[in-house]
């Protein structure tokens, strides 16, 4: 689910939001053209306010990322930048830090322990 949303994090709720529709479009769970959910209903689910998804859907239109269609709310952009490929240089640095964490003896979840410490 690329829904994550951490209201103990310093980082702004919308922004959350904004990067949980990036972060799904760049894995794959959703693609070009889709529907996103009225901010009503993804605000209830996130247990935000309407307003902070509105504020990050105005965001994601404002980064070319989300289309408005009257009547027919948000949905991924046709020209949005982001899919699958995007992440080739990310996983190759991912791959890079756990095989020199695995030199120092660690495993991939303390791997990510610490990208969680540092983010």
């Amino acid at each position: 689910m690329f829904w994550a949303i951490d209201h103990t994090s310093p980082q702004r709720l919308q922004d959350q939001v904004a990067a949980s529709v990036v972060r799904g479009l760049r894995t794959g769970e959703l693609s070009v053209g889709e529907q996103l959910p009225p901010a009503a209903e993804l605000a209830g689910a996130l247990s935000v306010d309407r307003n902070t998804v509105l504020a990050a859907y105005r965001q994601l239109r404002d980064a070319g990322i989300l289309e408005f269609r009257r009547g027919r709310g948000a949905r991924i952009a046709t020209d949005a930048e982001a899919g699958p490929g995007d992440l080739t240089p990310v996983r190759d640095a991912v791959r890079a830090t756990v095989d020199l964490a695995r030199r120092y003896g660690l495993d991939p979840s303390d791997v990510i322990t610490l990208v969680k410490e540092l983010s």
